[in-house]
């Protein structure tokens, strides 16, 4: 499934609306669209929906190899996008592990649909993946990325996220962050609301120290 809608946690493949995407508040969507680039991801979260996510074979975010970018702008073909107001670079992977996919379908939509908000969510792990600063490549190309910061220290966070770069991980993270504020216009960490009140505080200062937006997302089983 390359391209699906979200709501009350579960995935629903875009071929479940109409080719003008008019009924997806009808059903109760957002009026967003999720793009699914890849499985493979740098972590392995003790939380990850990717373990603990039932799904049946319509709707599974279980891709058999890397979305091309020719696949998701044929998929986008199909459709009429009047009625979409944000296109979300996500799925079960990281995407940032996928990055010229990832430029090259957010610069079709850019020239295609101007009119519609794009968003990555993200590790943050972009920069240590691909040996270089990549936030630069999505100026123009990429609205809002969300960035999951997970914790409020280093060791705290490579005991969630059992990142492949180690407790280094965690600064790696920040950094990209910090970076991205000079080329998109929205930059947001996330923690979910499960980690209790005194870290949640912790990771308020983290970022303020370093001027950066602090989004609490509700924890989905």
């Amino acid at each position: 499934m390359i391209l699906y809608g979200v709501k009350q946690g579960k995935y629903y493949n875009i071929d479940n609306f109409k080719q003008d995407l008019s009924d997806m508040e009808e059903k109760g969507f957002q009026r967003k669209i999720y793009i699914n680039v890849t499985n493979k991801c740098n972590c392995a979260c003790t939380f990850c929906l990717r373990n603990t996510k039932d799904m049946n074979e319509h709707n599974s975010l279980w891709l058999d190899r890397d979305t091309t970018a020719a696949e998701i702008i044929a998929a986008f073909e199909q459709y009429h996008w009047g009625n979409l107001e944000e296109v979300i670079f996500c799925g079960f992977g990281e995407p940032t592990m996928c990055m010229d996919v990832v430029i090259e379908a957010a610069r079709y939509l850019k020239e295609k649909h101007p009119q519609i908000r794009t968003r990555m969510n993200t590790n943050g792990s972009g920069n240590r993946h691909n040996n270089r600063d990549i936030t630069k490549e999505l100026k123009g190309l990429i609205d809002t990325i969300s960035i999951s910061l997970n914790a409020s220290d280093a060791k705290k966070y490579y005991e969630i996220t059992r990142s492949r770069y180690g407790e280094e991980a965690y600064e790696d993270m920040l950094d990209f962050a910090v970076k991205c504020k000079q080329y998109i216009p929205n930059v947001v960490l996330t923690i979910v609301d499960c980690i209790g009140k005194e870290e949640i505080a912790a990771c308020r200062q983290v970022c303020k120290e370093r001027n950066l937006t602090l989004r609490i997302r509700p924890f989905e089983s």
